[in-house]
């Protein structure tokens, strides 16, 4: 499904073709071709995209969009002339979005109004509640939900005379959660349960246990507990420090030593914002304070959500929250009560047509349209249909055979839709296609399902087949979308696959426009931000080593278990593996140091045995493709006793691992960041002369050493440092000369007479 996500928000405004029933006397705007255009249809896509600009059919207004329309249209002609309009593809994708225009056609908006109005009510309440469930089918065989009804309606009797109800709940009910929580669902508020039990809570009165009430999982009792005014809306920020479950130990502990660190710092009063911009790892919020949109009761992770619920006041803080996403440390900036209706409908309306009071609407949906449809059944024809369900209808292989009595029974008629007949062959054919095996009902019930079912279809089938005739503007919408997929089609072709498959004419048009795509001053430089002076000497001292242990790449020893040279099976395992890792980053680097054992150090022909398993080491890791300059071997000061091995230590230039050396006390210890940055990018780099050299300075309560080792004067950019922007570029490109060439394929023409009416109307 692609036209709703790109060309029809792209380039077209939503200017699409909306064909509409031509009479003689009506005066064509536009002609294109052989195809002409009358003034309305222009009217209704302008008006409809137009109607709240306040340069509404102003002249500049209404030629622009004319001229847009215009290039619109001639590209659907194209797509036409070359028969993209008949194929099953094309037939296919125009089905599927026929069948989602065509629901909002399909309700009852009276009682669409209604429900959005009950659920607003209700959302200015919070209910806790405990129920009690017996489960059975929606479907079930009527004995089977009569079993169901008097067990639930027992236990309400129980209840009511004396027996706890929590009692009840944890011994009864099928919930399997009742075990633990006696039925208890905590707080929710509308449009977070099932409709019906929804309907039933709030229907309750505190204390009170309600009737039984039918859901899809079964029939319920609910006690209400407790009803309280809603919470509201709260909006608040957040520090975040990422810690997803599943992580390495290490990791977790030193999240958790991180978001400690910068809750003692917002406890000393330390700048709320300066700490988020500095630490948070929202990336989303990390630059605005951490601020997150305003929320609700029920739209949060519930740690998160219950934390940030109860601050009493703007500017309170919570201690650090743990979520599955990390940690977080909340402030509280605001509260509101419940936003307006008006300010809701459009979202609840939306929640509703997903929820399950949905089916309210479809069956007052039904019902009129066989009042509107004149739907008549025939009673007689029914009774001999149903009789035909047997035992093969439960397994699912029910085969139409046809009575001996009455003999035109397939071509009965079993109901008409607007004098349209149905007859009983129809619903033989719906069952074969549409039965399943069923357990627990008998036939009998099991074909009332199926009739039922294929009613309901026959009525949606028809009122779909008949709402162009019905609704003009659904006739308008599928022939928008009828264009936009042709439009989309033949835009693939001549505009955007075009644009990265035709790497010569990239090029070409990149080299005839390079002036257009520049690079601004940019400086390569290093910026050490310390939390204090003793952390920065520490950091420079390790610069200027070049290299860093890799807390992350940390080895066990090679173990040897003979008085020799040769690798085990456990050992080349070990190899493989770190060279498989250091083969994919070349930054990384390895120190290797032969031990041996005290017997080993006693026989004078073995005193070298050590260096010669640590070149044994590194021999294989060389066949493994590891370059042999990044390889050290370094002597043993001493030798330990009992062992026969080879350490190994993995270092790395990357400047990340010297900060993660010195955050391992404080995790604010050291930030670091090293690359080339363009002028504006970096507001302490900013704060520097742009020359080669060092400079110091303190910022925010933090030591900053920078590093500008090269500054680039402004210079055009290569193709492939900005591919995407020039792509685009040249897409724009191909689509203007594709555009001056369909207007010489087809020729325009205007009626500016009729032009002129619309600017004054």
């Amino acid at each position: 499904m692609r036209v709703n996500s790109l060309y029809v928000g792209l380039s077209a405004l939503l200017l699409f073709q909306c064909t509409s029933p031509k009479k003689a006397a009506e005066p064509v705007l536009l002609t294109i071709g052989p195809e002409k255009v009358p003034v309305s249809e222009f009217a209704y896509v302008y008006e409809k995209n137009n109607s709240t600009a306040d340069s509404a059919f102003s002249s500049a207004s209404v030629n622009e969009y004319l001229n847009l329309y215009t290039n619109f249209k001639l590209k659907v002609a194209e797509a036409k002339s070359r028969g993209l309009d008949t194929t099953q593809a094309f037939k296919t994708e125009l089905g599927g979005y026929k069948e989602q225009l065509a629901q909002p056609f399909l309700t009852e908006k009276s009682v669409t109004d209604q429900l959005v109005r009950e659920a607003y009510e209700r959302l200015k309440k919070e209910v806790n509640a405990t129920h009690l469930l017996v489960s059975v089918d929606m479907e079930a065989d009527p004995k089977d939900t009569l079993a169901a009804y008097q067990k639930i309606t027992d236990l309400r009797n129980q209840a009511v005379n004396g027996t706890p109800f929590e009692q009840l709940a944890q011994r009864f009910s099928e919930d399997p959660s009742a075990r633990e929580n006696g039925g208890n669902l905590g707080y929710f508020t509308a449009l977070q349960m099932v409709y019906p039990f929804e309907n039933a809570a709030f229907n309750t009165p505190k204390g009170q246990i309600s009737q039984p009430v039918r859901t899809r999982f079964g029939y319920h009792i609910i006690k209400v507990n407790e009803v309280r005014p809603a919470q509201g809306e709260i909006k608040v920020a957040h520090i975040m420090v990422r810690a997803q479950q599943g992580l390495p130990k290490a990791d977790s502990l030193a999240a958790k030593k991180k978001i400690d660190e910068i809750y003692s710092r917002v406890l000393r009063k330390e700048d709320w914002n300066k700490l988020t911009s500095q630490f948070s790892e929202d990336a989303a919020s990390a630059d605005n304070g951490g601020e997150l949109p305003w929320f609700g009761t029920g739209r949060m992770i519930p740690s998160f959500e219950e934390a940030a619920f109860a601050l009493a006041q703007p500017g309170a803080i919570t201690p650090p929250v743990q979520t599955v996403y990390g940690w977080h440390i909340i402030k509280l900036l605001e509260r509101k009560e419940l936003p307006s209706y008006e300010e809701m409908e459009t979202s609840l309306r939306n929640r509703i047509a997903k929820d399950s009071r949905s089916e309210l609407n479809k069956a007052a949906f039904l019902r009129r349209i066989k009042t509107e449809n004149k739907f008549q059944e025939n009673q007689a024809i029914k009774t001999a249909t149903l009789k035909l369900a047997d035992s093969t209808l439960l397994t699912g292989k029910w085969k139409f055979s046809v009575p001996a009595e009455p003999k035109n029974l397939p071509t009965a008629t079993l109901f008409t839709i607007a004098g349209k007949p149905f007859n009983v062959g129809n619903f033989a054919t719906y069952i074969e296609a549409n039965q399943r095996a069923r357990q627990n009902v008998s036939p009998s019930h099991a074909m009332n399902l199926l009739y039922d079912k294929f009613v309901e279809t026959s009525l949606l089938d028809y009122e779909r087949e008949h709402l162009e005739e019905k609704h003009q503007d659904y006739k308008m919408l599928v022939n928008e979308y009828h264009d936009g997929i042709l439009l989309f089609q033949l835009m693939e072709e001549k505009v955007w696959a075009k644009a990265v498959e035709d790497t010569v004419g990239l090029k070409a048009f990149f080299e005839a426009n390079k002036g257009n795509y520049m690079w601004g001053e940019r400086a390569q430089a290093t910026i050490l931000s310390a939390a204090n002076a003793a952390v920065m000497n520490q950091a420079k001292a390790l610069l200027a080593a070049g290299s860093f242990p890799s807390s992350r790449h940390k080895q066990v020893d090679v173990l040897f278990t003979t008085n020799n040279t040769k690798l085990s099976n456990a050992a080349t395992a070990q190899l493989d593996q770190l060279a498989s890792t250091m083969a994919a980053d070349s930054a990384l680097s390895l120190e290797v140091t032969g031990y041996i054992d005290a017997r080993e150090s006693a026989n004078q022909r073995n005193s070298s045995l050590g260096t010669r398993r640590a070149n044994a080491v590194k021999n294989y890791l060389q066949q493994k493709g590891f370059k042999g300059e990044n390889i050290k071997i370094v002597p043993a000061t001493a030798q330990l006793a009992g062992t026969r091995r080879v350490a190994l230590r993995v270092f790395t230039s990357d400047l990340q691992a010297m900060a993660e050396q010195l955050n391992q006390n404080s995790p604010l210890a050291l930030q670091v960041t090293s690359r080339k940055f363009q002028r504006g990018e970096n507001k302490v780099l900013d704060a520097v002369t742009w020359k080669p050299g060092t400079y110091n300075l303190t910022q925010d309560g933090r030591v900053i050493w920078i590093k500008i080792d090269q500054v680039d004067p402004p210079s055009p950019k290569k193709l492939s440092e900005t591919r995407g922007v020039v792509i685009s570029d040249y897409q724009n490109y191909l689509e203007q000369e594709w555009i001056k060439e369909l207007r010489q394929k087809y020729p325009v023409s205007i009626n500016q007479p009729e032009v002129q009416k619309l600017i004054k109307h």
